[in-house]
């Protein structure tokens, strides 16, 4: 009788096992890193909104390769040690092998690190800084992204500055921590020199100050025309709030960081007349856009901002990647996207450089009313 029993449960442990195994050869697992609380969590909100809309349409298809899709999401809080030990956590114990995320530079580079290592694909949507695909000149052939790369964004704000709003002089004020800020407002400063512009003052703050007085002075007193703030909308509401009340005139200037609700919230009127670059705009008429718009609309309840259309787009090309190479295999997938010609995503077309960056246009946006307006496209 023991040995019946002994006998029967293992073979129930055995169906089990096998079971589960089936269940995973009929499933593909795509990891997403974002912030979903702490100081920037909207974007990382946005960029799940498109993710899942992206894996729940996929689904509806039968999935990709005839496989469900099955979706592992980890919070990293914009904090580099939190995305560092998410990615750890995914590929360790939920063995993923594909990936998404995150939203910020700061918290991306450390990930496209891990995941190289581990010959995990990762596909960031909005991390721009040129790092994340690129280290010390090597190229990490696992990582790819959505997004356009500071460089470029740099350079468009700095002529949209020069030659659309005829402006000779600037200031910029960035996060000397972090590498997004840092580096973005580095790119606009040399292109902005580069077309003839004069950078008055060029100063650093630290992540946690909250009080600006001290640089803003140093504004006040150079008259620049523009005022650069590559930060995220947290951190530049507060700036601009400040900017205002100390007298400063300059025309705001930023990157994609400034695209969330929040920003005006924050700020109020300070930011009005303000422009930053960005991956989309809601008023483009490309089907493409409008019918991605429908979509979100229709899930979400609202429209989708530029980081929900990269969280979406991101996970697009990566499905087509996975279709493409005809596998889940990372090495597979990786060679697939460094292929890429002329995807028709949300934000675009997209082709791939060398270093894994997508050739792209970016649009210019101005606050008016409180609202996002579509002001100009720049191309590459």
């Amino acid at each position: 009788m023991k040995k019946a029993l002994i006998l029967c449960s293992f073979f129930l442990v055995l169906m089990l096992v096998v079971s589960v195994n089936a269940r995973a050869a009929d499933t593909i697992k795509i990891g997403l890193i974002t912030p979903l609380t702490g100081d920037v969590k909207t974007f990382g909100e946005s960029i799940k909104n498109g993710f899942e809309l992206a894996i729940s349409e996929a689904n509806a298809k039968g999935g990709v390769l005839g496989k469900k899709i099955v979706a592992v999401i980890a919070d990293d809080k914009n904090d580099p040690t939190e995305s560092s030990n998410a990615a750890i956590k995914l590929i360790s114990q939920d063995r993923v092998k594909l990936m998404v995320g995150s939203a910020t530079s700061k918290c991306t580079i450390p990930i496209s690190d891990i995941c190289q290592s581990n010959k995990v694909v990762l596909m960031p949507p909005s991390a721009t800084n040129p790092k994340v695909t690129v280290a010390d000149g090597k190229r990490k052939t696992f990582v790819f992204r959505a997004c356009f790369i500071d460089p470029f964004q740099g350079f468009v704000m700095a002529r949209f500055a020069t030659k659309t709003l005829k402006k000779k002089t600037a200031a910029v004020l960035y996060d000397v921590g972090n590498d997004y800020t840092k580096g973005l407002a580095e790119f606009f400063r040399d292109a902005f020199k580069k077309d003839g512009g004069e950078v008055k003052v060029f100063e650093s703050y630290s992540k946690d100050d909250v009080d600006f007085s001290a640089l803003l002075t140093k504004v006040a007193a150079a008259k620049s025309d523009i005022l650069f703030l590559p930060d995220y909308y947290n951190k530049v509401g507060l700036i601009a709030k400040q900017a205002r009340e100390k007298g400063i005139k300059s025309v705001f200037l930023g990157g994609d960081g400034w695209d969330s609700p929040d920003l005006v919230k924050i700020a109020g009127k300070a930011v009005e007349g303000g422009y930053f670059s960005n991956h989309y705009s809601p008023e483009d008429p490309r089907a493409e856009v409008q019918n991605f718009i429908k979509k979100y609309r229709a899930k979400y309840g609202s429209t989708p901002d530029a980081l929900a259309t990269l969280g979406y787009d991101a996970t697009l090309i990566l499905l087509s990647g996975i279709e493409r190479a005809k596998s889940d295999n990372p090495e597979a997938v990786s060679r697939a996207l460094a292929q890429t010609k002329n995807l028709r995503v949300v934000s675009g077309k997209i082709s791939y450089d060398k270093d894994g960056n997508p050739i792209k246009s970016a649009a210019v946006i101005e606050i008016v009313n409180g609202q996002q307006k579509f002001k100009t496209t720049v191309n590459p």
